[in-house]
């Protein structure tokens, strides 16, 4: 390019990030055109006065943005962007993630964690035939009101450790999905940064991508989100929010120790961002570490539900939160949910307050730890995590698979599970070689066995005992 210049008067914030929003403000103004070279780093920042690292930075914000490409020695170009009128009736790839819309017939589903069958279907439609019985009017209408009871049993189930919200910090909702983009919505607008890991449960990210909020990546370990890295994108992209799953994460199955905990707490109070807690594995596992609401408790919210441990087709689920946020966040779900069916969260409430709930739940913990050792017995030798109580492991492909070959062979061998590419948030250049797949779908456990001793072919076999010709 030549004779132009960025406009870094406006804005605020580092130089590199509003010599960032420069550029693609003049992007879409179209004065910078698709295919268009940007200029040298070291040619820009003599330009602008500034230096060859804040460009760098500022180019690769934009690249995290989608707007331009580049490689070494060739140089940044800029993307075309498509028109309104050109575009697919299809979601972009990182929208709609890897999953079928539809899943195919015949393969036996690894690719669910939802509560095993155990039972629950008798309890449940005991449930809803009372709850029909005693509530007719309010089952053939709006729900205008919210009994008392619907908070008690969100502050019930939700209650962990040392954690016990009170009924007025409870917000009841359609799950615990919509837990978190109600929370999303009513704390953030479009433009915001919200953080995410690498690999989570990353429909939480794409969703709020379709409501205009943007992402940031932090590095994990083995020990969880690394506040160091929280830091450093708290310091560089300013987000507003943070989604972190610290007991059991999905994928990964991580637990965050204490002083980890402790830590990103103390990097979220220091940037002033909020933290969503989602502890939907929470109740299945035996993890006694605080939770990070415990830590930061004017900034986080916690989010979980009955999905993973009772019955998924219930849809109960609830958030607490710090009572700032609590009436802007019932708001957020009425809107984007169109309000909370009286039947699905009188059905919860009643589960969790009798006490079925947590009977049910005492079941599926039994019936995820015997199909859990059926994994460990079968796949003995090679590198994967399980935990007894949580329905999914992760594997670590051994050489020379890759994650989305070794998902498609599985497919052709009747078996559906997560590639890595399912769970991650944006785009990422960390590469794990890894597969997540469910125990608890299979209806019976020889179904299950059936699905492991599929994979366990496949890991022995190695490349050569695959190929796809189609």
């Amino acid at each position: 390019m030549t004779n132009w210049l960025p406009d870094l008067s406006a804005g605020s914030g580092p130089l590199y990030q509003r010599l960032a929003d420069s550029i693609e403000s003049d992007i879409d103004k179209g004065v910078i055109g698709a295919g268009a070279k940007l200029p040298p780093q070291r040619d820009l920042a003599y330009d602008i006065g500034a230096t060859v690292g804040t460009v760098g930075r500022a180019y690769q914000l934009l690249r995290e943005r989608g707007l331009v490409n580049g490689e070494v020695g060739r140089g940044t170009y800029v993307l075309a962007q498509q028109s309104e009128g050109t575009k697919p009736d299809f979601l972009e790839p990182g929208q709609q993630g890897t999953r079928f819309v539809d899943a195919p017939r015949g393969k036996l589903r690894f690719d669910s964690t939802a509560a095993p069958d155990v039972g629950q279907g008798a309890i449940i439609a005991d449930v809803l035939s009372r709850t029909a019985q005693d509530h007719p009017h309010e089952i053939s209408s709006y729900t205008r009101d919210f009994p008392d009871r619907w908070f008690e049993a969100g502050s019930h189930w939700l209650a962990r450790n040392s954690f016990r919200p009170a009924p007025d910090a409870i917000v009841p909702t359609l799950g615990t999905h919509a837990a978190v983009m109600a929370a999303i919505a009513a704390i953030t607008t479009p433009g915001d940064t919200i953080a995410f890991e690498h690999l989570t449960y990353s429909q939480i990210s794409r969703s709020a991508g379709l409501i205009g909020r943007r992402t940031a990546l932090v590095t994990s370990d083995n020990e969880g989100v690394d506040p160091d890295d929280f830091e450093r994108v708290c310091a560089q992209k300013h987000p507003k929010m943070m989604f972190l799953m610290p007991t059991a994460q999905n994928p990964t199955l991580v637990t965050m120790p204490a002083a980890r905990r402790e830590a990103i707490a103390r990097v979220a109070r220091q940037y002033n961002v909020i933290l969503i807690e989602d502890d939907l594995y929470g109740h299945l596992t035996d993890d006694k570490e605080p939770l990070l609401a415990e830590y930061a408790p004017e900034r986080t919210i916690v989010a979980g539900g009955l999905s993973k441990s009772v019955a998924a087709g219930v849809r109960g689920g609830w958030l607490a939160c710090p009572a700032a946020y609590r009436h802007r966040i019932r708001v957020a779900h009425k809107m984007m949910t169109g309000g909370l069916p009286f039947l699905l969260a009188e059905v919860g409430a009643r589960l969790v307050l009798s006490g079925q709930a947590h009977e049910i739940r005492e079941r599926s913990i039994a019936e995820i730890g015997g199909r859990i050792a059926i994994v460990r017995e079968t796949l003995a030798g090679f590198d994967f995590r399980a935990h007894d109580r949580v329905p999914f492991v992760w594997l670590t492909l051994p050489e020379p698979w890759l994650s989305g070959t070794f998902k498609n062979a599985c497919l052709e061998n009747g078996v559906l599970l997560d590639d890595e590419d399912e769970f991650k948030a944006g785009r990422s250049e960390q590469v794990f070689h890894g597969v997540r797949f469910g125990v608890s779908q299979p209806g019976q456990r020889k179904d299950l066995a059936d699905g492991i001793a599929v994979i366990r072919r496949l890991l022995d076999e190695g490349r050569a005992g695959y190929d796809s010709f189609s």
